[in-house]
């Protein structure tokens, strides 16, 4: 089956200083993908680069595959009718991305127009389908509200609306609940599954939060230093990773059952670009690692039933349940 998009070698670097090293990733129809890692590890760079979003001064390679065909650097209409179409990005602060100074119905009602050709009364009446859809309270009146009008869960369901309008194939949520509380997140998460499962897109889920990531993807991704260092099941992940610096990630979580455990703290920072230590950059942090992991860079190689890992001491462990159900 081809996949959705397919990702290949891309590496992006910013006034010569590297901040994605090649990274391999595919994602198939319907399916959710976690993007995992410490900030700084490159998560939204790679998709704002497969979208053709990054600066001008940003010089990006590498091929980037929305079913079979190339999009990285397709022309800008191309750009125009995929992004919002196709593909959807959540970004991080709703606020921010908001316009101020247009209603949310003006903004849904833009994107209406622009990848479905609605107009008039027909935009706005899909404008407030789309609120009701995203569980957007009293959305007849929100559809004249402006975003400081609202709350932050409420302009995140504005985004999410808003993401929505193109009927896209994929969408990418970049931290859609940093800034909400825990019940709003909850709401929030409840809210893409449900979407997932009536409309089939498929979804990009770019978290530091792992808890949120377990309950919502099927397979994950963990990045350091710009690269995937770890990419397997989200089942298999948790019950048993195989990279040290997953492991680091999951120890670092407090458990709500079970006897209680000291949480795991990972030493150091991720490496600023201009100062990447050689051979893994995750060396200098790793309790585990040795002469060999300063002379060059693990590749990303199997090391399990659909899963790899960048390592040249992958953690061993009995098989975890999902790898299991792979072989079986």
């Amino acid at each position: 089956m081809t996949p959705l998009v397919a990702i290949s070698g891309l590496s992006v670097s910013f006034d010569g200083a590297a901040a994605l090293h090649g990274v391999d990733l595919s994602l198939a129809p319907g399916e959710a993908l976690g993007l995992v890692g410490e900030s700084g590890s490159g998560k939204s760079v790679t998709w704002l680069a497969a979208l053709g979003l990054l600066p001008p001064h940003a010089a990006v390679s590498g091929s980037v595959r929305l079913e079979g065909a190339e999009i990285l650097g397709a022309p800008a209409s191309t750009l125009d009718r995929l992004r919002g179409g196709r593909v959807a990005m959540i970004f991080q602060d709703p606020a921010s991305s908001l316009n101020p100074v247009l209603t949310i119905g003006k903004q849904i009602g833009e994107a209406l127009a622009l990848h479905r050709g609605l107009d008039g009364r027909a935009r706005m009446a899909e404008a407030k389908r789309l609120l009701d859809l995203v569980g957007m309270p009293d959305s007849a009146r929100r559809l004249s509200a402006y975003p400081h009008e609202l709350s932050g869960g409420q302009n995140q369901r504005a985004m999410i609306a808003m993401a929505l309008a193109g009927r896209p194939d994929l969408l990418i949520a970049d931290e859609p609940t940093t800034a909400l509380d825990v019940t709003i997140q909850a709401q929030i998460l409840e809210l893409l599954a449900s979407l997932r499962k009536e409309t089939g897109m498929a979804l990009v889920l770019i978290s530091h939060d792992l808890g949120v990531v377990a309950e919502t993807c099927d397979r994950v991704a963990v990045m350091y230093a710009g690269r995937i260092v770890e990419e397997a099941p989200a089942l298999a992940l948790f019950e048993a990773p195989r990279h040290p610096y997953a492991e680091g990630l999951i120890g670092a979580l407090p458990l709500l059952d079970g006897p209680r455990r000291r949480l795991t703290a990972i030493p150091g920072t991720v490496p600023d670009p201009r100062e990447a230590p050689p051979g893994c950059a995750f060396a200098p942090r790793c309790p585990k690692a040795a002469s060999a992991c300063a002379g060059a860079v693990p590749a990303l190689t199997e090391v399990g039933p659909a899963r790899r890992a960048a390592c040249f001491f992958p953690l061993r462990s009995t098989p975890s349940r999902a790898e299991r159900k792979v072989t079986a």
